[in-house]
């Protein structure tokens, strides 16, 4: 089994980055793979609803030649994904925001690639907005039909500096707690193959039936 983490930071050794260590490091204890993609620093232009993913349904963005496509195979075949984030504004950052609009429009639109994966989310913040930004991301999984992965309080680290939230002792604690259950819910999805039926997926999108409230 293997875990892809999306990194949104900017700072590929910064806070959000210090934390996927700590999943990485109780991961492989469990003998689960661990990736991480850092796309904070890259040039990453915002979904436009265009739907042309959804009408090609080639598991692709119509906007080519940035992160969203080089990750979109990886995402796919990962058993878990996370997602990391620093808080802007308490919100998701602006290229983590995009990134993640086109990879789950994408996902969303190509049978539900993401469907009963496990995943987790988590954030790093200097002092306010935690919580509205890990519930930004947390949306992505819930919609996505994903498994989630919480902790013994909400998965958000404080610190300004590169590596100051490591004196967040009960955000680190929390962290691996957030790992553990991932690693948890990862072994019982696998021992559950076989012997358990998944729910029938709703109708792809093309054919799937949506309310208007204004016509």
């Amino acid at each position: 089994m293997k875990v892809l983490a999306i990194n949104g930071s900017p700072k590929p050794e910064g806070n959000c980055s210090l934390s996927l260590e700590r999943i990485g490091s109780v991961l492989a204890k469990e003998g689960i793979g661990f990736e991480v993609l850092n796309i904070g620093g890259s040039v990453i232009r915002g979904c436009v609803a265009c739907g042309q993913c959804g009408k090609r349904r080639d598991g692709r963005c119509a906007f080519d030649g940035d992160a969203v496509n080089k990750a979109l195979p990886k995402l796919g075949e990962a058993d878990g994904i996370v997602l990391a984030s620093p808080v802007y504004f308490s919100g998701v950052a602006g290229t983590m925001k995009s990134f993640l609009d086109r990879a789950f429009y994408v996902a969303s639109s190509n049978g539900g690639l993401f469907r009963h994966k496990a995943g987790a989310a988590l954030v790093a913040v200097r002092r306010s907005g935690g919580s509205s930004t890990l519930d930004c991301l947390t949306h992505y999984l819930t919609y996505s039909e994903m498994l989630v992965a919480t902790s013994n309080y909400w998965a958000i680290v404080h610190g300004r500096a590169p590596g100051e939230a490591e004196k967040d002792e009960e955000g680190m604690r929390t962290i691996d707690q957030l790992a553990e259950n991932l690693a948890w819910l990862m072994k019982m999805r696998e021992a559950a193959r076989g012997s358990t039926t998944a729910p029938a997926a709703e109708p792809a999108a093309a054919v799937k039936v949506l309310t208007n409230f204004i016509r």
